[in-house]
């Protein structure tokens, strides 16, 4: 959602504000800004609506210089996107302040701070919070003095970057329930909503928790609890190179992340068999013992995670013989739950920092389940912090909002997870075996599938100017289905739905026409007869189809039916590749469309708001 940038230093800090604020646009935003205290001690604010470049070129016009101050990308939930609703917020030109997160009582506490004269410039939750901040120092507290006051007040999530010209040495920050990390330097220090934001700057990060709040000054960080107690935060050194959130060559990041999937997925798999087995050891030092009491799965995670864990549902239950519960993550959380023991509770999130996952997994261990497993993308997020096992993606940094290898090495990592619960239960050796041979070889059928661009090219032109879609998949293609429509619609802004292609004939039969697009997911397995039956319904009614057909699958393009035909693989790992194609058809599309690819209208890559 929003990105927080904050720096102290013995150089001005303009340029590194601004630079990490484009480093967070994969995050998502609608407007942009920054303050700095100048050297003359004046607190220094431009703020635009739109692009981090309206921005620069509002600061190219009057440069604020300064060796303090914050910036921040707002994604808007309190007022519409505007000048006077983009943070920072201020109070009097003395105290700034940047937020990420929803104040749930901004009302009251508006309401109790407009009673005592304090005027409003804005429609935010976040304004609440600077004059709150001023509010306590006017009474004589120190800044974090009335930090720590004002914190204690707020009811919901925040993270926070706080300056104050009355203070011009010390950048205070604090978080509750939305991710923030300090990164540390010599003689300067930062803050950021994540580690890609710094990543030129330091490869040094301290990851705050929850009720933590940080005074930052050139030479020194300390870092309190919630009681105001001075504590120690390990210190994180990441490998991430700066360029490795670089487009490149490449036209979007969508696009690049697209053709990384076959090294995605090697790298995923590395280290994780020994002599066609999966290794318990890659769970975790203690996973082994854990797993040979499981005897049930709930997984709980949003958007296309959410798709991932449908996926793993049907291996789980064909290939391992485990019952498997699916739910998204903020419908897990407001309903009463059956504990069955010998539960594992499985979160999915590339970020692990998605707001109703972390809170679902909170819920999920007052709820006793017997162990809690992350599968991630980000080592020191907060969702693996407080799992206790986890298994790392190994995707690399991922831009675009529309998550592509993101998805595909889920699925390889819950693929590995069904084989260590399945040995367990109904998978034989010699099954494993063969199936860890398949993922061996995943990363060139994945590659093979990424040929099929410039034929999905030329299929894009044909949905130029449909306004609808329709997806069907059977089996654990109905959910490759959901994600193929989910991409189509976060980047094209088409209309998309998927269906298990049984269900045609009960009700999604009736919005079949000649201007209805039916894309379809048919490798060559069991169901492709049933499958063929249900295309056939599409065909006599007029609609077009466009089929990704297995290589051996028995089927052929004719007249109002276009077929490509994808790599030959087996039905296990055959979702997995499937997903390319639909990908790249929506990429395509969305090329054709004109949209933003990378930063869609509305929506936000690392969702750390409810």
């Amino acid at each position: 959602m929003c990105g927080i940038v904050g720096a102290i230093s013995h150089r001005n800090v303009t340029r590194v504000l601004v630079d990490g604020l484009k480093r967070l646009e994969y995050r998502g935003y609608d407007s942009a800004g920054i303050a700095v205290i100048e050297a003359a001690g004046t607190l220094a604010r431009v703020r635009r609506k739109g692009k981090i470049r309206e921005l620069e070129a509002a600061l190219e016009a009057s440069p604020p210089a300064g060796c303090l101050g914050i910036a921040h990308t707002r994604w808007a939930t309190h007022g519409a996107p505007s000048e006077r609703n983009a943070h920072p917020h201020a109070c009097r030109d003395a105290l700034a302040v940047v937020h990420n997160g929803i104040i749930e009582n901004h009302e009251s506490l508006r309401a109790s701070l407009e009673a005592k004269g304090y005027v409003f410039e804005s429609e935010t939750d976040t304004e609440t919070i600077v004059h709150q901040i001023s509010d306590f120092m006017q009474r004589g507290l120190s800044l974090m003095a009335a930090v720590r006051e004002t914190t204690q007040l707020l009811e919901g999530a925040y993270a926070i970057g706080v300056i104050a010209t009355s203070e011009p040495k010390t950048l205070i920050a604090a978080r509750q329930g939305s991710p923030l990390v300090v990164g540390l330097g010599v003689g300067e220090q930062f803050i950021a909503s994540d580690i890609f934001a710094l990543v030129s700057e330091t490869q040094r990060f301290v990851f705050l928790e929850d009720g933590d709040m940080v005074a930052l000054t050139v030479d020194a960080v300390s870092i309190y609890d919630r009681n105001g107690e001075k504590i120690e935060r390990p210190v994180h050194e990441t490998g991430l190179a700066a360029d490795a959130v670089e487009r490149g060559d490449y036209r979007h990041y969508m696009q690049k992340e697209i053709h990384e999937q076959p090294k995605a997925i090697t790298q995923t798999l590395e280290g994780r068999f020994k002599d066609g087995r999966v290794l318990d050891s890659a769970f975790g030092a203690h996973a082994a013992e854990v797993f040979d009491r499981i005897r049930q799965v709930q997984i709980v995670a949003c958007g296309t995670s959410y798709h991932a864990g449908l996926v793993a549902r049907y291996w789980l239950e064909d290939i391992a013989g485990i019952r498997c519960d699916v739910e998204v993550a903020s419908e897990f959380r407001y309903r009463r739950h059956v504990v069955t023991e010998g539960t594992l509770f499985v979160t999915i999130s590339q970020s692990g920092e998605t707001a109703d996952t972390l809170a679902a997994l909170k819920e999920a261990i007052r709820l006793g389940y017997d162990s809690t497993l992350a599968i991630c993308n980000v080592p020191e997020s907060s969702m693996v912090r407080g799992s206790d096992f986890h298994l790392m993606t190994r995707a690399g940094p991922e831009v675009g909002v529309a998550s592509t290898k993101a998805f595909t090495t889920q699925l390889v990592a819950l693929l590995l997870l069904v084989m260590v619960l399945g040995r367990r239960h109904a998978l034989c050796q010699d099954r494993e075996r063969a199936i860890v041979k398949e993922l061996e070889s995943l990363s060139s059928q994945v590659a093979h599938a990424l040929t099929l661009e410039h034929d999905i090219q030329r299929w894009a032109e044909r949905f130029g100017d449909k306004e609808h879609a329709l997806y069907l998949g059977r089996g654990p293609q109905y959910p490759v289905a959901m994600e193929g429509a989910l991409k189509l619609k976060e980047i094209s802004y088409i209309h998309a739905e998927a269906y298990p292609s049984g269900e045609l004939k009960h009700g999604p039969l009736a919005l079949i026409d000649d201007e209805m697009p039916v894309v379809a997911v048919a490798p060559n397995d069991e169901l492709l007869e049933k499958l063929k039956s249900n295309l056939q319904e599409v065909h006599a009614r007029g609609g077009e189809l466009y089929v990704f057909a297995g290589a051996g699958a028995s089927m052929d393009s004719v007249p109002g039916v276009k077929l490509l035909r994808v790599a030959e693989t087996d039905a296990v790992v055959a979702p997995i590749v499937f997903t390319i194609p639909l990908q790249m058809l929506a990429y395509h599309v969305a090329l054709i469309k004109g949209t933003d690819v990378d930063q869609p209208r509305n929506l936000a890559k690392s969702v750390t708001v409810e």
